[in-house]
């Protein structure tokens, strides 16, 4: 497979044809991501992708799970995107999900009968960086649209009937107050949001990036691990809707949780308490084990 610089994907992706569309990210510009700062954002041509969808076929045959790379696909021109999407769903029979990061500002600039139409054509599931639902963080961080901007990106994909996984970062408030208010934000708009998903990674500083800088300097301060877990408590404390399944496994997190809310939660929030009471810290992934 032909692919230009380093490929990204969420980890429930593992078993996904990765098919690259785009090179880079169309925003690229928030300031603890540093996975697209290499290169200059451009749409692949569709002549270059059919390419290498033919190529995929004849290396693995059928396949049933697609996802789109690099980090927004769904800033190309819709009727391109849908034309990618009918070459999957010709060349693989089996087909039966394809995925893709999508960016706030890409998704807004799309009307609903947009999505819609991707989703008819068989794009299931968009993984948002949502961040955090609390406008001082995101605009810190320079996500490049207001919390309301963001709740309006995820209500429109859900009504479009899209899969919705809305990705938000412990810590990225710093220590302090505003960990609090950021957590509480971030329950607050997953409950308006209403995405299917809820996955949480812990906010490692990366090195090239502006909050690394920051970081650096000792003008941004990371909580300690058990004040993530605090921001998780209060997540868990405040979420009120149903049926979303929090994710959060990722090897960048503490404490390795997931489950479904709300029937799930009393055990979460127990586990969560137990750690916090003792305040131990072999009851934690140790920071050799963690990673992006």
């Amino acid at each position: 497979m032909r692919y230009e610089g380093q490929i990204y994907r969420p980890f429930s992706e593992a078993d996904s044809y990765l098919l690259q569309c785009t090179v880079g990210c169309s925003h690229n510009a928030c300031t603890f991501c540093g996975m697209y700062r290499d290169r200059k954002y451009r749409v692949r041509g569709l002549d270059e992708i059919r390419t290498d969808i033919g190529m995929a076929r004849e290396h693995y045959g059928d396949i049933d799970k697609v996802f789109l790379c690099d980090g927004d696909a769904v800033a190309i021109d819709t009727p391109a995107l849908l034309e990618i999407l009918n070459t999957l769903y010709d060349t693989f029979p089996s087909l039966r999900h394809v995925g893709t990061y999508v960016g706030p500002g890409s998704t807004l600039a799309k009307p609903l009968s947009e999505l819609t139409a991707l989703r008819s054509a068989g794009l299931t599931k968009a993984y948002l960086g949502v961040e955090s639902g609390d406008d001082r963080v995101l605009k810190e961080i320079r996500k490049g649209v207001t919390a309301a901007q963001m709740l309006e990106a995820g209500q429109n994909l859900v009504a479009a009937g899209i899969n919705l996984s809305a990705m938000v970062l412990l810590g990225i408030a710093g220590k302090g107050a505003r960990s609090h208010e950021h957590a509480v934000a971030t329950a607050e708009i997953t409950n308006e949001m209403k995405p299917r998903y809820l996955a949480a990674l812990t906010y490692t500083p990366v090195p090239g990036t502006p909050l690394h800088g920051k970081f650096s300097r000792g003008e941004f301060v990371l909580p300690d691990p058990f004040g993530t877990l605090e921001e998780v408590k209060l997540m868990f404390e405040n979420i009120t809707i149903d049926g979303v399944k929090f994710i959060g496994a990722h090897a960048s997190n503490y404490l390795p949780i997931s489950g479904m809310l709300q029937k799930d939660r009393a055990r979460m929030l127990a586990a969560v308490d137990a750690v916090l009471k003792t305040r131990d810290m072999s009851a934690l992934r140790s920071e050799k084990m963690r990673g992006l």
